[in-house]
């Protein structure tokens, strides 16, 4: 195909009076240029924006930024949005990166992306692998980060230019704003240009940069009368009189755009710029927009009209032969019309790498297309989106032009806007796969698909509006025939977003009813288990304790040969666990439950029963355990791209281990990531909830109440309650700031409430919620004697479920409200069962505690050793505040510190793998210190380094041997 020179988009002549706005260009790239081996150096420009009304010549600034940074020898992506393609998912970042990602064969490209490759492939236009299940947008975004990044530090310095940002698509935009506050840091420019009266939303920072960091947009001014002078002058001559020269101005009023366009037209038609030219310069201006621009169009011969509809359909840049195909012209045609288009400066080269042509500008693509008959236009769209498929662009090119076509009960039309969506949905564009799925309803579809689309389109919604997520999932069960297992998969997304929009007592109705009704056995104990899962989410279930049995008889007569099976068990492990049955019946119920694995991305079952089981071993002192569990299904989420909510949960969880096992700064780095992430994420309350109770609490165990305090505050913790059951229970941990703060009176009201709750529900474990401990503490100074009592009775419970930490932190808090010479033995019997648990931070508060009571009963050596011991355990867990308090009590005991031993690796010496060996073997405490040449209390000690290193007590020494060889001698 014949083409001509490439004609400048937008020329030299538009920068006239751009002066100030050239300038901080240079200062922006000089900053840039300083930058060495892909490391900046301080600078605070990382984003240019150049803002104003159409005509501006904000085309032509970014025109200018390309040549300028070609010039310094700096790697240049651009991108531009087009106005027909908002609804283009990612369209915009493709524009930017495919480019550079296009160089690389398939290994390569492989190796550059890593793991993000499934995850960004599908936004990036990539061949994603497998059916994974679709990435949240959180996870696009960041794995877009790390593209960006990379592809940054190996190409810098980079600029990267985007034009008509306003017409973005919403993915893109939102994607950049999140990214935008990286730049900073990286040898990377952001040049943006926009009409700030159309700048949607998503733009977030990019609307108002901060402007104490030099960001502050360069909103363009019209030209001055002078200016536009110029502009014609250089085009027709100096001799251009003054009048005709303001006429030019009033008659483009200022606009770059159309004072070059009235110069070039001046200048063709050979006009000197006297009086005599003003009607032949009016006729002119007229004709370069709106009208005048369609009649000047118009004037063509009719293939060139029809090729320039076909272009404005397509958008711009668009592919010629593309175009050609659509407007059935051939070869010769589509050049003299190209030859003619351009000629009439309608339209120029573009800047990709086939051929593409692209409008001069952005408002003569506007004009045209709204010019465009009605069914005319829809006709072009109809044929574009056949011919687009037919070249293999893709259902999402497709689809785009589908949108704009009447609907006429297309069953084809319905499978493209499906498929279209599903790649949406793997690419984490929700919204706009919602579009398209909306749009497929209204065309119709074929009836027996009507529920599968409405399945599709609840799926798209659910992250966005669950709300329309519950009403879409409502009509899709309301439809005939549907099978059972597209059934079960409504019925558990509905009880979800139920759930999600506080109608948990519906959410538990609803699978209720299904379950009553399923004839299949697998659904039935699938609807079984949604019904359960949601009934112990709920904090006003009046059928608890009844529902609980009904599990454990169901439980019994499961041997755990599916994946609806195992849920069941799960559910009664984590049953029994807040019920405070035997430890042993919850961890073989648990380990029933993981026979055969589960995964947490599983679509169609949810993560909550997965990381209930995983909890279940935390809390039955087996706490390592639940962390590879926890660390396989953070890296299962990661790997997928679930990096919202999921994420932030398992993050905040795995955070509550380490707390259980006294690992309390990494608790507390756990802990904020997970609220980092929940924060990021909309809609994501209940991860917030638990984030925040968690940290509270760690930071009280580590002695920061002002800093526990004051995250309380900015959380409203504690000033309400959320309606699903989170754990920690958030007002038991309330009470615990209280009590910390020294607020007895509210903490006991507060306790008391709590208690009232969990034990009509028949959930009486203090592993799963220590409200009777905390309630005793709270009324030993008013009320010794019920203090006593509650402690006595949580240690009776605590005894039932049998966890040597349970029952060691209950004998502890029952010493401490006995007080006198009776606690000495409740403090050593606490110290003996938590020697026997991997609870390292409440080992250490129990040896001070027994340290402090010899101290003051005058048995000076015994309570050295306690304390020294509880001082080494207290600075090994990062708990400041019970460090300094042993340290009060050494002194006021007489009694020096000792020099601490060096921080507890996890890897267990010889002699401590050799005593696990023989508890595994089942060896007491006497045959051990036989074997081993040591005292009784010295094998007490040596093991309880074991239970502490390993992260389980002696039942899980066993498994935890049999993954980790012995040491060499």
């Amino acid at each position: 195909m014949a083409t001509e020179p490439r004609q400048p988009i937008m020329e030299q002549r538009m920068l006239i009076e751009r002066r100030r706005e050239l300038q901080a260009l240079d200062a922006a790239f000089q900053e840039l240029r300083r930058t060495t081996d892909g490391v900046p150096r301080a600078r605070h420009r990382g984003l240019l924006a150049f803002t104003g009304p159409a005509g501006l010549g904000k085309t032509a600034l970014v025109a200018e930024a390309r040549a300028r940074a070609a010039a310094h020898g700096f790697t240049v992506l651009s991108g531009r949005g087009g106005e027909t393609e908002q609804g283009a998912a990612f369209r915009v970042v493709r524009q930017l990166v495919q480019p550079s990602l296009a160089a690389m064969d398939g290994a390569e490209l492989r190796s550059f992306l890593g793991s993000w490759y499934d995850i960004v492939a599908p936004a990036l236009g990539l061949e994603a692998r497998g059916s994974a299940p679709a990435p949240d947008p959180t996870g696009v975004r960041e794995g877009l980060d790390w593209v960006m990044t990379r592809l940054t530090v190996q190409k810098a310095p980079v600029v990267l230019l985007l034009d008509d940002l306003h017409w973005a698509d919403a993915e893109s935009l939102t994607w950049l704003a999140s990214f935008a506050p990286r730049v900073e840091d990286l040898p990377l420019l952001i040049v943006v240009a926009y009409r700030p009266d159309e700048l949607p939303p998503e733009a977030g920072e990019l609307r108002s940069p901060a402007g104490d960091r030099g960001n502050r947009p360069h909103d363009l001014a019209l030209l001055t009368a002078d200016g536009v002078a110029r502009i014609v002058r250089n085009e027709i001559g100096a001799a251009a009189e003054d009048r005709f020269c303001e006429e030019c101005w009033s008659a483009t009023g200022g606009s770059p755009f159309e004072a070059v366009e009235l110069a070039i037209g001046l200048a063709e038609r050979k006009l000197s710029g006297t009086e005599s030219d003003l009607p032949a310069m009016r006729e002119l201006a007229a004709a370069i927009k709106g009208p005048g621009l369609i009649e000047r169009l118009e004037r063509l011969d009719t293939a060139t009209v029809r090729f320039a509809h076909t272009a404005a359909v397509l958008g711009s840049p668009f592919s010629p032969r593309l175009a050609a195909t659509i407007a059935v012209l051939g070869d010769e045609a589509v050049a003299e019309a190209t030859q003619k288009l351009r000629a009439a400066r309608i339209l120029a080269d573009g800047h990709g790498p086939e051929g593409e042509l692209e409008f001069l500008h952005p408002l003569i693509a506007t004009t045209i297309y709204r010019s465009i008959r009605t069914a005319f236009r829809v006709g072009l769209h109809n044929t574009a989106a056949q011919t687009v498929l037919a070249a293999g662009y893709g259902p999402t090119a497709a689809a785009r032009h589908l949108l704009e076509v009447p609907c006429e009960g297309s069953s084809e039309t319905v499978a493209c806007l499906r498929e279209a969506a599903r790649e949406y949905l793997r690419a984490g564009a929700t919204e706009a796969a919602r579009r398209l799925l909306n749009r497929a309803l209204e065309e119709p579809p074929p009836p027996e698909d009507r529920a599968a689309v409405l399945h599709e389109l609840a799926c798209a919604t659910f992250l966005i509006e669950p709300t329309a997520t519950v009403r879409h999932l409502r009509q899709a069960l309301a439809e005939r025939a549907v099978d059972p297992d597209l059934r079960a998969s409504i019925v558990f997304r509905l009880t979800q977003a139920l759930a999600h929009t506080d109608q948990l007592a519906e959410a538990v109705n609803v699978a209720a009813k299904e379950a009553k009704q399923a004839t299949n056995p697998r659904v039935k104990l699938r609807m079984q288990a949604d019904q359960f899962v949601w009934s112990m989410v709920r904090t006003d279930d009046p059928g608890s304790p009844a529902r609980s049995r009904t599990l454990a008889r169901l439980a019994e007569q499961l041997p755990g040969r599916g994946l609806e099976e195992r849920y069941i068990l799960g559910l009664r492990a984590w049953d029994a666990v807040k019920r405070g049955e035997p430890r042993e019946t919850a961890l073989a119920y648990a380990e029933k439950a993981l026979h055969g694995g589960m995964s947490w991305i599983d679509e169609n079952h949810g993560f909550e029963v997965p990381v209930s089981v995983a909890l279940v071993f935390m809390y039955g002192d087996q706490p390592r355990r639940a962390e590879e569990l926890f660390n396989k299904g953070i890296a299962e989420c990661v790997a997928k791209g679930w990096r919202g909510s999921h994420l932030a949960l398992g993050q905040t969880l795995a955070g509550y281990i380490g707390y259980h096992r006294g690992c309390l700064a990494e608790a507390d780095d756990l802990a904020r990531e997970g609220l980092r992430i929940a924060q990021k994420v909309p809609g994501a309350v209940p991860a917030r909830w638990f984030a925040v109770g968690i940290l509270v609490q760690t930071l009280l165990a580590r002695g920061r109440v002002t800093e526990a305090r004051a995250l309380a505050d900015e959380h409203r913790f504690g000033e309400t309650t959320p309606n699903a059951v989170i754990y920690p229970d958030p007002r038991t941990v309330y009470a615990e700031l209280l009590l910390a703060e020294g607020r007895h009176v509210e903490a006991a009201a507060l306790l008391s409430a709590v208690g009232d709750w969990l034990d009509g529900r028949a959930w009486r474990n203090p592993a799963w919620c220590p409200w009777l401990l905390r309630l005793a503490s709270a009324l030993a100074p008013t009320a010794p004697d019920e203090a006593a009592g509650h402690a006595r009775d949580a240690v009776k419970r605590a005894r039932d479920f049998g966890a040597a930490s349970t029952i060691g932190q209950a004998l502890h808090t029952l010493a401490e409200v006995t007080g006198g010479p009776a606690a000495l033995d409740l403090y050593a019997e606490a110290v003996l069962h938590l020697e026997q648990s991997p609870a390292a931070y409440e080992l250490a508060r129990a040896q001070i505690g027994l340290g402090a009571a010899l101290s003051r009963n005058g048995r000076l050596q015994e309570a050295a050793d306690r304390l020294y011991q509880g001082l080494e355990g207290a600075v090994h867990c990062g708990a400041e505040a019970l460090a300094s308090r042993a340290r009060e009590e050494l002194s006021v005991a007489g009694l020096r510190p000792l020099p601490l031993r060096y921080v507890q690796a996890d890897t267990l010496t010889a002699r401590e793998h050799r005593a696990a060996g023989l508890v595994v073997r089942g060896h007491p405490v006497p045959v051990i210190a036989k074997e081993l040449r040591l005292t009784e209390q010295g094998v007490r000690l040596l093991l309880s380094c074991v239970y502490r290193k390993t992260g389980t007590d002696a039942a899980g020494l066993a498994a935890f041997l049999e993954s980790c060889p012995p040491p060499r001698p």
